[in-house]
């Protein structure tokens, strides 16, 4: 019972984190809601090419570091699940969730937030920094080949969905729940990304 509790505690610290949507607060600053100009996804992506580079970085900031904040927050709360010789820390999982569900809808402003992949990244970071420079790699790669940074995070997530089932990471059955979700979650909200992908129509980030 003590432990759902905790769970419960991480899942709301982590969505209330991840509601606080760096991408909103640094455009409402610059004098402009970042939802209603570019793509309308308050995300790095979209503060870039509208706020610009320095908006940019502060975002890059924000994203990161409220992730690992609810990734800490889950660690304090220690709730742990053993498989074999392997352990997850449950409460990290549900924490890193929850800022990514927050991130994407944020209870701060009307539910309309990112898509989530900085958060998610930073989230994996902390649990698995391994895979999560295989992931940052594939997707610096398909962004230098291709330019859309919305296929570089649609191939990197399809690649870490993938491989977290592989027994050599040596997780157990509550980090591919985790990894799954995180997935279904990013990919879901890159959707309009995807048909402007395939009508040809995307923007191309430029250098």
């Amino acid at each position: 019972m003590m432990d759902i509790l905790k769970l419960f505690v991480a899942l709301a610290c982590g969505y209330l984190l991840g509601s606080l949507n760096t991408a909103v607060v640094i455009g409402k600053i610059y004098g402009k809601d970042i939802r209603s100009h570019g793509s309308n996804s308050a995300g790095l992506t979209n503060t870039l090419r509208v706020l610009g580079k320095s908006a940019a970085v502060f975002v890059l900031l924000g994203d990161i570091l409220k992730g690992v904040i609810a990734c800490f927050i889950g660690l304090l709360l220690g709730v742990y699940f053993y498989s074999g010789g392997s352990m997850e820390s449950v409460s990290l999982l549900v924490a890193g969730a929850g800022a990514v569900i927050g991130h994407n809808w944020p209870v701060y402003f009307k539910f309309k937030g990112g898509k989530g992949a900085l958060t998610a990244v930073a989230v994996l970071f902390m649990i698995d920094w391994v895979m999560a420079l295989l992931c940052l790699a594939f997707f610096v790669i398909i962004i230098a080949v291709t330019r859309y940074v919305s296929l570089g995070t649609i191939c990197a997530t399809m690649l870490i969905a993938v491989i977290s089932f592989m027994p050599v990471f040596d997780h157990t059955l509550y980090f591919n729940l985790f990894v799954s979700l995180m997935a279904l979650i990013i990919i879901f909200k890159h959707r309009e990304n995807i048909k402007r992908l395939l009508s040809g129509t995307e923007n191309k980030l430029t250098f």
